[in-house]
């Protein structure tokens, strides 16, 4: 289906003033992807339930928004976007609110669910907004302004929300919701009215009858996957050589720097080179990193005990890992758009709902993993297992893509 849009503003320039409300919304979201991985321990003894469990407060968030973003996608397309994204970050804000104030694990859980469906659908709505609003030779810069704000909450708002954490890891959520609340008011003010076709369901996912397409996507929610299952119990993992506390704070204030320098980097080096080639270095080195971390926190910490040394080549792992997911984002989308660019913002909504297929599944493995006894520290080998897998998936894509791009040659 044709795009087709109307806005009661110009398309001449990036609308920035308009948008930064958006990133703050992004910002939101991003603090409330995060923060909870950082006070397991904490959430698991007031709400008297193991660490595995308390783990899929972050799972139910995540696979409730792969599963409801296309959905409520294509039942609110008719709306009008400034509505649409107003309604949803206004449930995302109660959810966080009805998770903050829960008495009992299963509120907190409903009240997970509730600011999930509010969170897919802002993300989808934003995303939508972004690419309609700004005009075509400005939509990168208009889209990473935006994205800009969740990349902020991983470096910043997350630190902030585990040090407001220390006193209860209810606070980090009143904090969410705050920001959510200062954002919608910036929208409802300052955004402008923009109007788009509505679509259907079948519609949206038309590009999944793509198989390339679909084995391109597994590898998203390979990434994210993997990622998870070390990132959700990373408190845990790291444990026994940090206490939780400050020190866990400035660890996750480094990942989230090392996200971020990921994601710059790997930004310019898909410009120079293929995004194939960039994901493929970047993807068998987090493999590698993976096995590393299996070896420091495996025979090198059962040999030795948390010592010094344990700590730093734990840091690197983890740092490592923070350089290797972010910087996966970008080539990969960048190879998700080139492989539909007619169907690119559904796809990227598509690649939106595997990200969150991939951050609940990581959730939910590493969490079997904890719950059979497996140690915390064979997490890493387990990410890596299932990274291989991407891996191999990955490269089938690029060869089939490959193959059918090449010239055909007629011989005479």
């Amino acid at each position: 289906m044709p795009d087709s849009a109307t806005s009661t503003t110009p398309r001449s320039a990036v609308p920035y003033r308009a948008l930064i409300w958006l990133a703050i919304a992004g910002f939101s979201t991003g603090i409330d992807g995060y923060v909870l991985a950082g006070l397991l321990p904490t959430i698991a003894a007031d709400l008297r339930v193991t660490d595995a469990l308390a783990g899929q407060l972050v799972s139910v968030f995540a696979l409730t928004s792969a599963l409801a973003a296309p959905i409520l996608g294509a039942a609110t397309s008719g709306w009008e976007r400034r509505r649409t994204i107003a309604a949803a970050l206004t449930v995302f804000i109660i959810g966080n609110i009805v998770v903050a104030a829960a008495p009992w694990y299963a509120i907190a859980l409903a009240g997970r669910v509730l600011s999930a469906l509010g969170g897919s659908l802002l993300s989808a709505a934003i995303t939508s907004y972004v690419i309609h609003l700004a005009p075509p030779e400005h939509r990168g810069k208009a889209l990473s302004f935006v994205l800009g704000g969740w990349m902020t909450a991983t470096a910043l708002g997350v630190p902030v929300g585990l040090f407001l954490g220390q006193t209860s890891w209810r606070f980090p959520l009143v904090l969410v919701a705050a920001v959510g609340l200062a954002a919608l008011v910036g929208i409802v003010a300052k955004l402008p009215q923009l109007h788009l076709e509505p679509s259907t369901l079948a519609e949206r996912l038309r590009p999944l009858r793509q198989k390339r397409l679909v084995a391109a996507l597994l590898v998203t929610t390979g990434i994210l996957c993997s990622s998870y299952t070390c990132f959700t119990y990373a408190v845990v993992i790291l444990g026994p050589s940090f206490p939780v506390g400050w020190m866990i704070i400035l660890i996750m204030f480094g990942y989230g720097m090392a996200s971020m320098l990921g994601n710059a980097t790997t930004g310019r080096l898909a410009d120079r080179h293929t995004p194939v080639r960039v994901l493929t270095i970047i993807l068998s080195g987090l493999v590698l990193n993976g096995i590393l971390g299996g070896l420091v926190f495996g025979p090198l910490q059962a040999a030795v005990g948390p010592s010094v040394l344990v700590g730093v080549l734990g840091l690197v792992w983890f740092f490592l890992c923070g350089i290797g997911n972010g910087g996966a984002a970008v080539p990969q989308q960048a190879r998700l758009a080139a492989m539909a660019p007619e169907s690119a913002a559904i796809v990227m909504a598509l690649n939106a709902s595997a990200i969150s297929l991939g951050t609940a599944l990581g959730g939910g493995v590493g969490g079997l993993g904890l719950a059979v006894g497996l140690a915390a520290g064979r997490l890493p080998l387990v990410a890596a297992g299932i990274l291989t897998v991407a891996v191999v998936i990955h490269l089938a894509v690029a060869r089939r893509s490959a193959r059918d791009t090449a010239p055909v040659v007629t011989l005479r």
